[in-house]
């Protein structure tokens, strides 16, 4: 699959608010079921399905779904928090109320504040690893496209010119994959509306620098004395990125699909893991929302499909498990008759911070774990 439209995205981003809107898990899981409640889910009868990531991280939630729900959940999930919509129907035989929790996550190094940085306790030295690690796998790629740009395209002032010279690699129209700038928005064009070259050197060629570049870098941005790069000014709204990607539904490059209009915003972002898994939220829960009211096995019954990132806190000393924290971008509710309504962040939030954090359902896990210890054995005969 090849892409190279630069959609206006940056509305879509900024509407996925995070300040005030997260709930550590052990308070957002209690607070989930008793929503399930409120909305006539019948305890013991509920089935919850997880669409996590499989990195050892996300077992801390799925312990306490398993604890507050009383089951262990339904595994919905591939590796960086894709939907698996092909087990709607399987879920659906597993409850009579169902609940889906879909989630992206991303690490958070508290010691530095930084987004994108996982401790990992099992190894030799405790090391900071990049988590979720599909994604910054995915985006790898086009970070290295979009630094080589950064580095390689200068600004200039020449004899009262403003230039903007840019290396032939980038200029390239006719490579199959890669960063291509907007070009027709940063320098002037002839006559017939086409960029043409103040000046050719032997690896790039320089341009007179368009008022809109001007305009939005400010004039001091050029230097008198010598050529300055670009850097960190290359704004997501001048480049696109085309890459071949095979088009695999729910397969290994689903989530590349997912973000590969988007990668402009997410390079120059200052949290790009936590871009990327805000983003991957928001799309993957705009089209399994689609799936679940397709699907026959969903007809008559309730379900609560909720979908969020998961904030993963690197364990400190002595602790074993992350300090998670949810943050809920949407929800969908659909009732036996076939009533259904979209709560979107806000009024998701609300609903979830009018719960209870007490839950009388909850089981001990422990003990559970004891009574089948302490069970009579149970012999399976094998046919001869």
């Amino acid at each position: 699959m090849y892409s190279s439209s630069n959609v206006d995205m940056a509305s879509t981003i900024h509407s996925f608010k995070v300040d005030g809107m997260m709930l550590r898990y052990s308070l957002f899981v209690p607070k989930l079921y008793n929503f399930c409640k409120s909305l006539g889910f019948e305890a013991g009868k509920i089935m919850p399905s997880r669409a996590f990531c499989s990195d050892e991280s996300q077992g801390y939630p799925i312990i306490l779904i398993a604890k507050h729900f009383g089951t262990f959940p339904f595994n919905h999930g591939r590796v960086g928090g894709i939907v698996s919509t092909d087990r709607h129907g399987p879920h659906a035989h597993h409850g009579k109320d169902l609940v889906i929790i879909n989630a992206s996550h991303v690490g958070f190094d508290p010691s530095n504040n930084t987004f994108g940085i996982y401790r990992r306790l099992q190894t030799e030295n405790h090391e900071n690893t990049p988590t979720c690690g599909k994604i910054s796998h995915v985006i790898e790629w086009y970070l290295q496209e979009y630094n080589f740009a950064c580095e390689n395209i200068f600004l200039e002032k020449k004899n009262n010119r403003y230039l903007i010279t840019i290396d032939n690699q980038i200029l390239n129209k006719d490579k199959k994959e890669g960063l291509f700038l907007n070009i027709e928005r940063m320098v002037e064009l002839d006559r017939n509306g086409k960029p043409c070259p103040e000046e050719v050197h032997s690896i790039s060629r320089s341009y007179i620098a368009s008022s809109e570049l001007k305009d939005l870098f400010g004039k001091s941005a050029w230097n008198d004395s010598e050529p300055v790069s670009i850097g960190k000014m290359l704004k997501p709204e001048l480049f696109s990125f085309r890459r071949h990607i095979e088009g695999d539904v729910e397969g290994k490059s689903h989530l590349e699909i997912n973000l590969l209009n988007v990668m402009p915003w997410i390079v120059t972002s200052p949290a790009p893991l936590l871009t990327a898994a805000q983003v991957n939220t928001q799309v993957e829960f705009d089209r399994t929302f689609r799936t679940i009211i397709k699907e026959p096995s969903y007809r008559n019954k309730k379900i609560l499909y909720i979908a969020g990132i998961h904030i993963d806190i690197s364990p400190a000393v002595g602790q074993i498990f992350p300090l998670t924290k949810f943050l809920p971008w949407a929800a969908y509710i659909q009732q036996e008759d076939g009533s259904h309504m979209i709560l979107e962040q806000k009024e998701l939030m609300q609903r979830l911070n009018e719960q209870s954090t007490e839950n009388l359902d909850q089981i001990n896990l422990e003990d559970a774990i004891h009574i089948m210890e302490d069970a009579t054995e149970v012999k399976i005969p094998f046919p001869l």
